[in-house]
């Protein structure tokens, strides 16, 4: 943190005694008062997307009172209006990289609210000048980023954290407590579904010439994605179903709702995938070819083997409105989860049902009478609000002295089993000349050390990305 103003209230007063000087009054900045952090122990943030999400992450990361928000970055003025609002002396920038070359000195860490496709090409350039970084779900939108940003925090010894703000909740805690406690015994398969998307997917590519809006700038919005023209359903909230700029509706949600099987489970990369997703038809038997847009629904596969060496653990993901079948030991009125998701853990015992913000139960629900393991485990304050004040105090702790719910050590690889799945609806519909026209649409496999599909290999260019001039990851 900043080197400026580090001396200590006994050695200022020694000095000034010393010195002889007059003083009477000691400035505050030296004696402090109630409720005042002085700025050897500030944590000086810069926010890169202040507007959407971004507006929320810096309001939480504020409320810790030992964080100052001191740079604002965003390519919409407009959208950024209200963060400007909340921090009138914040600094206000649209390039990220100026605003990190011109204030290097001045910032500690860095919050990036972008779009999904700007996410790593922002986290890394901070973390590549030594600041901790606070990155939105989900951490990147490629593979390969996620797995870059993961060891570079780690090379750095940086403090970070994944903004899936739920992963510091009472939930996933206690559904923990509940598997360790052996209530339903070895976990062999994983369900887990959401409602999303809440916006368009599964449409044709928009057209038509639209004026860029005064207050966008279109350039840097893109960032390091190709350059398409200005259209009002990518900006600023439906770029999300776009996979140009998005991550889809597993992007969106799968850092939420597939946190406990991560955070529970012995897995950590998948050797398997495969899916089917929702077929647009543009006529009859007029199959619809949209390769922009991700698809309406999905049903994604993944087989994981086990960290300790006892077999596999299958997890299946469902989204768009598609549900697995109710459990038999679920009575025909009793809800089955959360109405935006949830997850079902089957194991050799019994069965967990839960979601990311509700308290889970088992199946029959009638066994939530029996004798329930007390809490263990620690829990963070605030719930997920504690989320952002929890990684500031570990900014000011030290790296690795304590411990912080989402560091990248965990959501880069958990990020890079989320995004698996769209890479295989990615390859899916692909056609390639030879007798089998969709080879996309066999189970891919997936070799996790060398981060390469070995048994179809036109789905590895969904990887990584190609950037544009201009945008790398050595930012």
């Amino acid at each position: 943190m900043r080197k400026q103003n580090q001396f200590s209230r006994r050695k200022f007063i020694k000095n000034t005694v010393v010195a002889g000087t007059a003083f009477t009054i000691v400035p505050r900045f030296v004696l402090g008062g109630k409720g005042y952090v002085p700025p050897s122990d500030t944590v000086y943030v810069a926010g890169i997307g202040a507007g959407g999400k971004g507006t929320s992450d810096l309001t939480g990361i504020a409320k810790n009172p030992h964080a100052r928000v001191v740079f604002l970055c965003d390519v919409d003025e407009n959208r950024s209006a209200r963060s400007r609002q909340n921090f009138p002396e914040a600094k206000f920038y649209k390039d990220f990289r100026v605003m990190l070359d011109k204030e290097n000195k001045g910032i500690d860490a860095v919050t990036v609210s972008t779009p999904d496709h700007t996410h790593a090409v922002a986290a890394m350039a901070a973390m590549n000048r030594g600041k901790h970084v606070y990155v939105q779900k989900p951490l990147t939108w490629s593979i390969y980023e996620a797995r870059l940003l993961a060891e570079t925090a780690k090379k750095n010894k940086l403090v970070t954290q994944m903004g899936n703000q739920y992963a510091s909740a009472e939930a996933v805690r206690r559904a923990k407590e509940f598997v360790d406690a052996g209530l339903i015994g070895d976990v062999k398969s994983v369900i887990a579904w959401t409602n999303r998307p809440v916006w368009p997917q599964g449409i044709p590519a928009p057209s038509g010439k639209h004026e860029i809006p005064s207050e966008l700038d279109w350039d840097l919005w893109l960032g390091p994605a190709e350059h398409v023209d200005y259209n009002p359903a990518y900006h600023p909230f439906n770029w999300r179903g776009w996979w140009a700029f998005g991550t889809g509706a597993l992007g969106d949600m799968g850092c939420h709702v597939m946190d406990a099987a991560f955070r529970i489970l012995p897995i950590d990369f998948p050797n398997e995938v495969e899916c089917s997703a929702t077929t647009a038809w543009s006529g009859p038997f007029k199959e619809a070819d949209y390769k922009e847009s991700c698809p309406a629904s999905s049903i994604i596969h993944l087989n994981f083997p086990r960290t300790d060496g006892k077999g596999n653990i299958k997890l299946t993901w469902m989204d768009g409105g598609l549900l697995p079948k109710r459990p038999d030991e679920l009575l025909p009125n009793e809800p089955m989860g959360d109405p935006d998701g949830g997850y079902i853990f089957e194991g050799t015992k019994g069965k967990l049902m839960g979601n990311y913000n509700t308290v889970p139960v088992l199946l029959p629900t009638s066994r939530m009478k029996e004798a329930l393991p007390k809490p263990t485990l620690p829990r963070v304050e605030g719930a997920e609000a504690g989320h952002y004040t929890q990684w500031v105090d570990a900014i000011r702790a030290g790296y690795g002295k304590m411990k912080i719910s989402s560091p990248f050590e965990f959501a880069g690889p958990f990020t890079e089993a989320v995004i698996m799945g769209n890479l295989a609806l990615r390859s899916y519909n692909m056609r390639v000349e030879g007798p089998n026209p969709f080879p996309g649409r066999k189970k891919l496999l997936w070799d996790a050390k060398n981060m390469k599909i070995t048994n179809f290999d036109e789905a590895n260019q969904f990887v990584r990305r190609k950037y544009r001039p201009g945008w790398t990851l050595n930012g």
